[in-house]
């Protein structure tokens, strides 16, 4: 290394223990639903996210249907399930972020596509939609403009 130590050889170094890297970003979540087809299309309709022609040949012989939204941000990876499994509560939620004039448009738009009240929840440092896919999947749309979100409420 001729007096030069690589950015891992100086994290080992670093007080006797490793520096843990650093995440760039959340890639993709698996999702299990029972129909990927129907599946796709709600989360086409619901979410607006579309099947991502790049990862098309994953989706062959059981592997996942890749989702996405127009930016490339989000991915979901769509992977079927057997129907005759019993079904187990997802404990883990998907939750997207959004603006504050976005929250309000999301939870018209929800309402709208859902056919069904969805409660606007305060959480003081942050407002939440809280929903799930027909397959019980638990779904999240947040945002942390709190002040923003009062405001238009109130007007």
């Amino acid at each position: 290394m001729s007096g030069q130590q690589t950015d891992h050889t100086q994290q080992v170094a670093d007080a006797g223990h490793t520096v843990v890297p650093a995440i760039s970003r959340i890639d993709h979540i698996h999702v299990f639903v029972v129909d990927r087809s129907r599946a796709c299309r709600w989360y086409e309709d619901t979410l607006g996210l579309t099947p991502v022609e790049a990862f098309a040949s994953w989706a062959a012989d059981g592997g996942p249907l890749t989702v996405g939204n127009a930016d490339g941000s989000v991915h979901l990876a769509l992977f079927e399930r057997p129907a005759e499994r019993p079904a187990v509560p997802n404990r883990a939620t998907i939750a997207l972020g959004v603006s504050g004039p976005e929250l309000l448009r999301w939870h018209a738009h929800l309402q709208n596509v859902l056919g069904k009240s969805i409660a606007l929840v305060d959480h003081q440092l942050s407002w939440s939609l809280y929903f799930s896919d027909p397959d019980e999947n638990p779904f999240e749309i947040t945002s942390a403009e709190v002040e923003s979100v009062k405001r238009l409420l109130a007007a």
